[in-house]
């Protein structure tokens, strides 16, 4: 059940895997569906021996939901004295153990997560579901935009709108 989530920043990645802790423990999957949230700098220490310790209190607290690893292919950056790797194996055997009852969901850009999963022989083997986000289109944000105005008590003119669809679009067709 461990997935990969490739896209750009601010699309929906990790609203969508807190829906999934919800929906998992609500059909019985997980036991609790709490969702854990951590990046690089939550799982790799500074000293050998620590990363393990730390990664081994993330995935404790993850037990029975998700665990949610943003720009997760920066573990495995291969640079000398790095302890990603460790953070890595450890990972792997917790996943192995806990399958059960933990979902690990890694995130981040396509050709770095792809980089990642190479990373290790194993994280193929558990990581075998991946999901793309793409970018929303300019009129996607535009709906976006309205609903946000909406909720938030406000009302946007005709003359707004065509400004921000203008500005979404030149911004949409100039991203990298």
């Amino acid at each position: 059940n461990h997935l990969v989530f490739t896209g750009n920043p601010g699309t929906g990645k990790t609203t969508v895997a807190r829906l999934i802790a919800r929906i998992y423990n609500k059909i019985g999957l997980l036991s609790t569906g709490n969702f854990v949230e951590v990046d690089r700098s939550g799982l790799v220490a500074g000293y050998v021996g620590q990363t393990a310790i730390e990664v081994k209190n993330v995935m404790d607290t993850a037990k029975g939901g998700v665990l949610f690893i943003d720009e997760a292919y920066s573990l495995a950056n291969g640079l000398q004295g790095d302890y990603g790797m460790e953070a890595i194996e450890t990972l792997l055997k917790r996943m192995e153990d806990d399958r059960e009852d933990m979902i690990v969901i890694v995130a981040g850009y396509p050709k770095l997560m792809e980089k990642f999963i190479s990373s290790n022989p194993g994280l193929r083997s558990r990581f075998s579901k991946k999901i793309h986000f793409p970018d929303y289109d300019p009129d996607e944000l535009l709906e976006i935009l309205q609903y946000m105005v909406k909720k938030n008590g406000f009302m946007i003119t005709e003359e707004a709108l065509d400004l921000a669809y203008e500005e979404l679009e030149n911004r949409y067709n100039t991203r990298d």
